[in-house]
């Protein structure tokens, strides 16, 4: 388990770097621009049809104003309700084409960096865990959807009420204006102090979200090792921690939230106040002030409320950094494979050159060096050793989920780079010892080695993997439910959906690292009779542990500390005094 504590957001203001960042997933909202414009013209005219609203109350107590538009109805009130029933509407228009807008961008936005997530390289997922990943596609689109339909239409209208409504001040009294405005630089050299801390906060509370999620995916993903070790109250405990601290982060982020509101507030009625005096001093006739009141209630609301859209975007930011982080990550260049190129298609051989390799997040840790040695089409190649001896690292090396540090891999005498990678991946297929199933069916695990098999050619495959004599037993047959990672099948009925699978897809290269050392001694006789099966007529490479499954290999190779100690067949090294003959000593005197 990889060390979980989450590493300390540094303090950062909304920069105009971190403002281009977030512009990028405007591209989003390219193809839905026309619906998005309108809802924004919506958005402009219910925000200026609100600028009227302070100007007919005036004229509401004005009796100079009050004339009579019809009998019995008074032409400011008319007009007022005018002004609400118009903004109504345009305001209903304008948040279903946000909605509309936002759900289809961010169903895209989704879609394309889960499409990116997945094209991603080895190394990528080495650094991060599952929960985090999960989290970025959750709770931090989650965010931009808040932003998306509500922060940045409400950005607009307190703009458009803040320039308006001082607009309309300035024609109305400029002294009064000048007055009233006085206070306002304060506030916002005070939104940029709070707004620091603010994201901050914000940002380590996603960050301890995120952390609390992985321990969830975690535990749930391994609940059989928590329940055996007696550990949940370890995990409880673990669960806990991770969301107090996001509490407590939280909170005190609230404390400067409560003070920049309160700071707010307590400016806003000092300024009616102030102007309501300042006013009456100067004579300004009642329907006048009341009106320049309402004004600077407007504008002053729509200044404390920055306050809140100013948190909003220090989120939005803080999720817009971490999904651009995945989208920046060089992805493979991976293709649709429909059918292999004749230039592309593999014999079967395979040569190692001089190949030495570390892993990325351990460049001081040697785990292939110098290795080089051939493998003959349809030929069978055993790989043993003690663990740690560089197995499985040949296996990842085939596949290129990593490249060599050093050295080549050639693939009947071309080099593994000079095929696209998705061909030369649709060509092999892997048999683990730790088989993964998808939480479906039966059917849909076997047609993983080839989308859109039909039932013919999954039952056929089954029966050569040694699988349909217990897929029949089950009522559902194919359509059997296997659970989450294949939880109601047992090892060897798991092994043999793999198995299936590998037949179905029908590779030119087999790899199996170890697909019967977990196995009890009857299921090992099945699944080792359709592996069997499987290596006929193909090029095999097989990593095994239980020496007696490899001795009829046409050629086995003996690694050890990430070096080729020994080759032959069986025969020979059981002759040599070397690495094979002493395992081979102690797996068959025990």
């Amino acid at each position: 388990m990889q060390n979980d504590i989450t590493t300390p957001v540094p303090k950062q203001p909304i920069k105009l770097a971190s403002l281009k960042k977030t512009l990028r997933l405007f591209r989003y909202v390219k193809p839905y621009w026309p619906q998005f414009s309108l809802g924004l013209i919506f958005l402009l005219i219910s925000s200026l049809a609100g600028l009227a609203f302070p100007k007919l109350l005036g004229n509401l107590v004005d009796p100079k104003s009050n004339t009579q538009l019809f009998q019995g109805m008074n032409q400011a009130a008319v007009l007022l309700i005018a002004v609400l029933v118009g903004q109504s509407i345009f305001s209903f228009f304008r948040i279903v084409l946000f909605v509309n807008v936002t759900e289809k961008t961010l169903a895209t936005l989704r879609q394309t960096i889960y499409s990116h997530l997945i094209r991603l390289p080895m190394k990528f997922f080495l650094e991060r865990r599952v929960g985090e990943l999960s989290s970025r596609i959750s709770s931090d689109i989650s965010l931009l959807q808040e932003t998306f339909t509500t922060t940045l239409a409400e950005f607009i209208r307190q703009m458009v009420i803040i320039i308006g409504g001082v607009t309309i001040l300035l024609i109305t009294s400029p002294g009064l204006t000048g007055f009233m405005l006085a206070i306002l630089p304060v506030m916002m050299l005070a939104a940029v102090f709070f707004g620091k801390f603010i994201r901050r906060f914000s940002k380590e509370v996603q960050e301890q979200v995120a952390a609390s999620n992985t321990v969830v995916e975690e535990t749930l993903q391994g609940i059989l090792n928590v329940k055996a070790f007696a550990n949940e109250f370890f995990e409880i405990a673990r669960y806990r921690q991770r969301t107090n601290e996001a509490a407590r982060i939280g909170m005190k982020g609230g404390k400067f939230r409560g003070a920049f509101s309160s700071f707010i507030i307590l400016g806003i009625f000092g300024a009616l106040v102030a102007v309501i005096w300042r006013g009456v001093a100067m004579g300004m006739p009642t329907s006048s002030l009341l009106s320049f009141l309402l004004y600077s209630v407007f504008i002053g609301g729509s200044i404390a409320g920055l306050a809140e859209v100013y948190t909003n975007l220090q989120k939005s930011i803080g999720a817009t950094e971490h999904l651009l982080e995945i989208l920046d990550e060089p992805a493979e260049a991976i293709t649709a494979v429909k059918e292999i190129a004749p230039e592309n298609q593999l014999e079967g051989q395979i040569s190692f050159r001089n190949l030495s390799f570390h892993y990325p997040s351990r460049p001081d840790q040697a785990v292939m060096n110098n290795v080089s040695f051939d493998v003959y089409a349809d030929q069978k190649v055993a790989l043993v050793g003690p663990s740690g001896a560089g197995k499985s690292t040949i296996v990842s090396l085939l596949l290129r989920l990593y490249d060599p540090v050093s050295g080549h891999i050639r693939f009947d005498g071309k080099d593994s780079k000079a095929f696209p990678l998705s061909q030369l991946r649709a060509q092999m297929a892997v048999v683990p010892q730790d088989v993964f199933l998808f939480g479906g069916t039966i059917a849909e695990n076997i047609a993983y080695g080839k989308p859109g098999a039909s039932i013919a050619e999954m039952e056929a495959a089954a029966k050569q993997a040694n699988a349909w004599e217990f897929i029949q037993r089950f009522p559902l047959g194919l359509d059997t439910i296997v659970g989450e990672r294949g939880i109601q099948l047992s090892g060897g009925q798991r092994q043999r959906i793999a198995i299936a699978r590998a037949v179905l897809k029908n590779p030119r290269i087999l790899i199996l690292d170890e697909a019967t050392s977990a196995l009890d001694s009857e299921s090992e006789k099945l699944v080792q009779d359709a592996l069997d099966k499987l290596m006929e007529g193909r090029t095999s490479i097989v990593i095994a542990h239980r020496l007696a499954t490899i001795r009829e290999a046409d050629k086995i190779i003996v690694l050890d500390k990430g070096q080729i100690v020994e080759e032959g067949t069986h025969n020979e090294l059981i002759e040599m005094e070397g690495l094979y003959r002493t395992l081979s000593d102690m797996q068959f005197t025990i």
